[in-house]
């Protein structure tokens, strides 16, 4: 495939709820070379110009980077040279990188300047010392991927070809790399978190370092102009906090109905009043309350409709082709009725969150770690490790303001039966289960979606449940009412991998997966190349009866909150969406809305998939 050059891939601004003017996207054409034995070092790769090239920020197994290559990749290398802009000097550079798989270390002219490890998580560099401005440097990029490492690493296939619900993989740099340029002294990302309660959103901004005499002025602002403005001192604290109380007139809660987000301007000045740093964020307004088995938003029971959406693209694997085509993917769930999504073992890319804040569509942040345990000869996708937690960290410090997330689910899938002795897993899940209720007080956290649940204050409890039968998964789920849900056991000894179950909400986290590849409606199931779950319906008219059955078991239960359904589109051989891979209609989507809707709800149904004029707004207009 030959590369286009007339413009880089993904020219969006990749951090739209924290906004500088100034930036330079690094997308498009880089040197490229495979190092399959990581031998790359010791043979001058990092000093030398690379053999091949590939389009920034496709993976290389992707059709889109212009490689193309399937198979294990040890080690690649990226390079490319960059030219600081001559008016940024005086400030400080620095070089971001939205997401490399999964062990990154990078050069600037030579001189190693930071190293990161986890595939999901962003970070970035301080490279003002090693690139002077005006002068073209080399930017030097080895990722790392060894399959046998113990890493989150998702869905991806730990053999050759994908299988079942494993997907390709992906190696290297995924997301947009960017740099930009910031004062000595500088915002770091602000920490929003809505305070229903008291009309207010309370703010914290870092600081990179105190200013004597300075201050963090902010301002809220909506379509009408300013709604209030504060003020903090930047030398007591190196988070200065602010509650920024909304009058009462122009409170306007963020709802999936009504995604209303307000603007919000930060300045950080010095003693005489001069502004040193200036950023752009938006805010919503929203509670999200646990009340017996309910969890309510802005004090409302709203029913959870999710849709377990993937994130994986035919061309790009798991980095959207274009931002468009993340906005199609939220369009789509919310065409076929669902309210929002399980966003399912990956980190999906910030603008897709943007779009979701302003799109009010629901979604629960999830980490990659599908599978995971630490038992003795049983096979695994992954094994959990201290990187665990310290991604997880990262990825809710870059998520917290986003008021799209209604929860948490650090953990997915945990295979390992609940015996005497407490396990790395054990440690791994209570880990980042703390860590995360000690980041973010304002959310419900589920400590692992399915399976061994053994965090017993976990605010949230649940299972998968793939039975196809509607009858048979109806009867599954009858005695919660009692306190007895139904909870995954081992497929060797019957014994639930769970404790711990006290009256929390619940809701079937996963389930259907009803396949259906009309391609191969005349081959024996047996005989089948696609995946899915269960036995594989016959038709279309049988795929919805089946749905409705199903959707019906748990509309109708009094004691769930929610579902999540598997899935939003067929991904690969995993034939099991209500959309094709390529996002075109398998089915009738209008008839899957409205088998997921009472008869008094479908108005209201309508009014969410009706975007409001604020739903629509661009990037631009919200930063006016």
């Amino acid at each position: 495939m030959s590369i286009d050059r007339s413009e880089p891939p993904r020219p969006e601004y990749p951090r739209p709820q924290f906004r500088r003017d100034r930036w330079l996207n690094l997308n498009g054409s880089w040197e490229f070379e495979i190092d399959r034995s990581d031998t790359g070092r010791e043979r001058g790769l990092a000093e030398r110009g690379l053999a091949g090239e590939i389009l920034v920020p496709f993976a290389p197994e992707s059709r889109l980077s212009g490689v193309e290559e399937q198979d294990f990749m040890r080690a690649v290398w990226y390079r490319r040279l960059i030219t600081v802009p001559r008016d940024w000097a005086g400030h400080r550079v620095l070089l971001h990188f939205g997401a490399v798989d999964h062990d990154a270390t990078v050069w600037v002219n030579g001189v190693e300047v930071g190293r990161h490890r986890g595939g999901f998580s962003g970070f970035g560099f301080d490279i003002t010392d090693a690139a002077p401005a005006g002068v073209p440097v080399p930017l030097v990029v080895r990722a790392r991927d060894e399959p046998e490492a113990p890493q989150a690493r998702g869905k991806q296939s730990v053999a050759y070809a994908p299988s079942g619900p494993k997907y390709g993989r992906t190696t290297g740099i995924w997301q947009t790399v960017w740099m930009e340029p910031v004062p000595p002294t500088a915002i770091r990302r602000p920490r929003i978190t809505p305070n229903l309660a008291a009309g207010a959103l309370d703010v914290q901004v870092p600081l990179s370092a105190n200013l004597p005499g300075g201050a963090v002025h902010l301002r809220v602002r909506d379509e009408s102009g300013e709604v209030v403005r504060g003020s903090v001192r930047a030398d007591l604290d190196l988070a200065p906090r602010l509650s920024l109380v909304l009058p009462p007139e122009r409170i306007r809660t963020w709802s999936p109905s009504d995604p209303h987000l307000y603007g919000l301007d930060i300045e950080l000045r010095d003693a005489d009043g001069r502004v040193v740093d200036t950023v752009e964020s938006y805010a919503g307004l929203r509670g999200v309350a646990v009340t017996g088995k309910q969890i309510r938003i802005n004090g409302e029971v709203v029913f959870q409709r999710l849709v377990l959406d993937q994130g994986y693209y035919p061309d790009g694997l798991m980095t959207a082709p274009s931002d468009a085509d993340l906005v199609q993917d939220i369009r789509l769930g919310q065409a076929a009725g669902f309210n929002g999504a399980r966003l399912h073992q990956k980190v999906f890319e910030e603008r897709y969150l943007y779009h979701a804040d302003r799109l009010g569509y629901l979604v629960w942040g999830e980490f990659g770690d599908w599978g995971c345990n630490t038992e003795e000869g049983r096979s695994t996708n992954q094994r959990p490790d201290a990187s665990y937690v310290q991604e997880w960290l990262e990825v809710l410090e870059r998520d917290h303001s986003h008021p799209s997330i209604i929860g948490w689910c650090p953990m997915n899938e945990t295979w390992q039966a609940y015996g005497d002795r407490i396990t790395a897993l054990d440690d791994v899940m209570r880990g980042m289960f703390l860590a995360t209720k000690a980041h973010d007080t304002s959310r419900p956290v589920l400590d692992t979606s399915g399976y061994a649940h053994r965090i017993v204050e976990s605010d949230v409890f649940d299972s998968h449940d793939y039975e196809q039968d509607p009858d048979t998964f109806a009867a599954n789920h009858a005695a919660l009412h009692d306190g007895e849900p139904y909870v995954n056991r081992s497929d060797d000894t019957g014994e639930s991998w769970s404790v711990g179950y006290r009256g929390q909400p619940f809701f079937v986290s996963e389930f259907g997966g009803i396949w259906w590849n009309p391609a191969e409606a005349d081959r024996p199931q047996s005989d089948a190349t696609s995946w899915g779950y269960g036995n594989r319906v016959h038709g279309v008219e049988e795929f919805h009866t089946r749905f409705e059955g199903l959707v019906a078991a748990l509309l109708d239960h009094p004691d769930m909150f929610g579902y999540c359904y598997t899935q939003l589109t067929d991904v690969f051989q995993e034939q099991n969406g209500v959309y094709g891979f390529d996002r075109s209609e398998k089915f009738e989507t209008r008839r899957i809305r409205s088998a997921q809707h009472r008869p008094a709800a479908i108005e209201a149904a309508a009014r969410e998939q009706d975007a409001p004029t604020d739903a629509k707004r661009t990037d631009e207009e919200i930063k006016r």
